[in-house]
């Protein structure tokens, strides 16, 4: 079989029914989340004096509820970040040089270093490639930078309050409140995305309740903290638990050593790399069920481990631009003085931002849109 697809459509839903998620661009981890403040509802409070009633109902003391809402309120703008969740496509190429772009290659070869001892161990008890869990975490919250400092009660009563998805998120903030009377996490503690998902790789509070662990011994499964080692173990133990088999590679692009282990050849993007996936490929899609993410979190793990970069080649972009242009591009717009971010190949906001920036200070038809004669006048 050989699916063909030109992009992928990513959204925040399709995360959200996955195991784990966080609000990312597929997966892949962007921008920390803004600082929220609840603001006055009288609609919020009487849902939430229902659903205290409701949780009453199925476990949830007093002393946990009292601690849970104690300072919980309503965030009218996790109402707005769900509202604007439209779909959007990105190429497959565009993807994969973000998920493993040379920054987080390399932050990701300093993180597996770091905990190189405490990653041999969880490989060692469950049988999980040390690597593929470093990737997830890479993916997810860039090795733990941005965890999301949202607190989880207040944006999961607001989404359940909303409705919108009211039973979904009424389960996440159920849950949610089982985790702080088990112990694990101080309700004032127990922060996250937008969305409600958690800690270093960004588990929703029923895929932490199913699978977290406590591997370090300390009597609380922490996946908040700085140390990632709990984290760690609870993203392999899903794994492992999802039908991981050791010793096997996820598979490859087709002719690296990796695709001996696939059986099912892929190309994602009509006219670029094939890939052969095996079993261990459909395990991560487990964890976040889209193409594009489990080749993301393959391909950054193979990258920290150290190989190189794909070789088969994607065909031009809309604008007639292969990857090494889109790069000469950007680095032409620093050259002249303006910021386009990390020059990566990818047209995002701050290029689009630039190339506008660079029309407008030269006379030319202002449309932040590139092309190949702005590309000869940067050259």
């Amino acid at each position: 079989m050989r699916a063909t697809r030109r992009a992928f459509s990513f959204g925040v839903m399709a995360a959200l029914l996955s195991a784990c998620s966080s609000d990312l661009v597929g997966g892949v981890s962007s921008v920390s989340d803004p600082v929220m403040r609840p603001v006055p509802n009288r609609g919020w409070d009487a849902w939430v004096a229902g659903f205290k009633d409701r949780a009453r109902a199925k476990g949830i003391s007093d002393a946990t509820l009292s601690a849970a809402f104690a300072h919980a309120g309503y965030l009218p703008e996790v109402i707005a970040l769900d509202r604007s969740q439209t779909e959007f496509t990105r190429t497959l190429e565009d993807y994969l040089a973000i998920a493993a772009s040379d920054e987080r290659v390399a932050k990701g070869r300093a993180a597996y270093a770091r905990y190189r001892d405490v990653l041999a161990q969880i490989e060692a008890t469950y049988g999980v490639d040390a690597n593929v869990v470093v990737a997830i975490w890479g993916l997810e919250t860039m090795y733990g930078e941005r965890r999301g400092n949202i607190p989880v009660v207040s944006a999961l009563s607001t989404l359940a309050y909303d409705g919108r998805r009211g039973s979904f998120f009424e389960s996440q903030l159920l849950a949610a409140l089982r985790i702080i009377q088990n112990g694990d996490i101080a309700a004032d503690r127990m922060t996250g995305s937008w969305a409600g998902a958690m800690g270093h790789t960004q588990f929703i509070p029923t895929s932490y309740i199913a699978y977290a662990v406590d591997f370090n011994g300390d009597g609380r499964r922490d996946i908040w903290s700085d140390d990632p080692t709990d984290a760690l173990a609870s993203t392999a133990a899903y794994l492992s638990r999802s039908g991981w088999r050791k010793g096997e590679a996820w598979g490859g692009e087709e002719g690296s050593p990796g695709a001996a282990y696939g059986t099912t050849h892929i190309q994602p993007h009509a006219g670029g790399p094939v890939f052969v996936v095996g079993p261990n490929f459909n395990v991560i899609k487990r964890y976040n069920n889209a193409t594009s993410y489990a080749l993301g979190v393959g391909y950054l793990a193979d990258r920290i481990a150290g190989a190189g970069p794909i070789k088969g080649s994607f065909p031009p972009d809309s604008y007639g631009f292969t990857a090494d242009q889109r790069k000469a591009l950007q680095a032409g717009l620093r050259s002249a003085g303006y910021d386009v971010g990390t020059i990566d190949g990818v047209f995002g906001d701050k290029t689009r931002a630039a190339i506008a920036a660079y029309q407008r200070a030269n006379g030319l038809a202002v449309t932040g849109e590139p092309s190949m004669e702005l590309l000869r006048r940067l050259g």
